[in-house]
């Protein structure tokens, strides 16, 4: 990979192929970190919260840093190209947007047709493919352990902020939602 796009190569390595999805979530992440003015997370010090679970949401959290497991990686299942990077140091925090008319649609479907879109996502001005604005959010709280209770009906251990007490058994999210279990 070229040198103009720092950690593409690991990236594509880590997730598995390069495809539009993939460079849109490299430069929407790279805008957002600039923006902010941080480098990739080192713990929970950067909150990434993305709008889609595309091929992009994997970009954010390679390069930001950002993982479920640290609790500051966040899903909200919009189905929208957009990316919210926030700093828990000051609660600055900057909402990457992909413009409506920012992805040119081929003429015709050729073979190469997705490579041109690739190359055009990753070399096009920053401007001409997001709106970028800064954004007032509640920053979530950093990763909390919490205990662990055993399931009446499955008898697994679940978090027992993810149970419900029924007629005082203790019932786990997924036996709720599954009788047959």
């Amino acid at each position: 990979m070229d040198e103009d796009y720092p950690g593409m190569e690991e990236l594509v390595a880590f997730h598995g192929h390069l495809c539009p999805g993939l460079a849109i979530g490299y430069r929407a992440t790279v805008a957002g970190l600039e923006r902010l003015g941080v480098d990739r997370a080192r713990d929970e010090e950067l909150v990434a919260i993305v709008e889609n679970d595309s091929c992009s949401a994997d970009a954010v959290q390679f390069l930001a840093g950002t993982t479920f497991g640290k609790g500051n990686f966040i899903f909200r299942d919009f189905g929208k190209q957009v990316f919210t990077f926030a700093r828990r140091d000051d609660n600055r925090a900057v909402r990457v947007a992909l413009k409506p008319e920012a992805l040119p649609q081929p003429s015709a479907q050729t073979s190469d047709w997705r490579q041109e879109k690739i190359d055009y996502i990753l070399n096009a001005p920053m401007e001409d493919l997001f709106d970028v604005q800064d954004e007032e959010i509640e920053i979530p709280p950093t990763a909390e352990i919490r205990k662990s209770v055993l399931c009446d009906n499955c008898g697994e251990p679940v978090m027992e902020t993810r149970t419900v007490v029924r007629d005082g058994r203790t019932i786990c999210l997924d036996c709720l939602g599954s009788p047959a279990r």
